[in-house]
């Protein structure tokens, strides 16, 4: 599904299911809740990254969660 936001458009599906792929790891990993609420700094690191011209939903997630695990570092620090 393609969602139009001013002229770019965002397929939420690759972000979706970039974002359920990095969920489900860092949730196995113990840096998330275990539970179905929506991470919203980890979502929006997956659109942010999305924005920024990743498409491929693996490359995406990996990236995100990266990114969410870096920043989670620099917090605990």
């Amino acid at each position: 599904m393609l969602v139009e936001r001013g002229m770019r458009v965002m397929n939420t599906e690759v972000v979706g299911e970039a974002y359920a792929i990095a969920a489900n790891y860092l949730r196995r990993s113990g840096a998330i809740a275990d539970d179905f609420a929506t991470d919203d700094r980890l979502l929006g690191i997956v659109v942010q990254l999305f924005h920024w011209g990743e498409a491929n939903r693996l490359k995406l997630a990996n990236k995100a969660i990266a990114k969410f695990e870096s920043e989670r570092e620099v917090d605990l620090a």
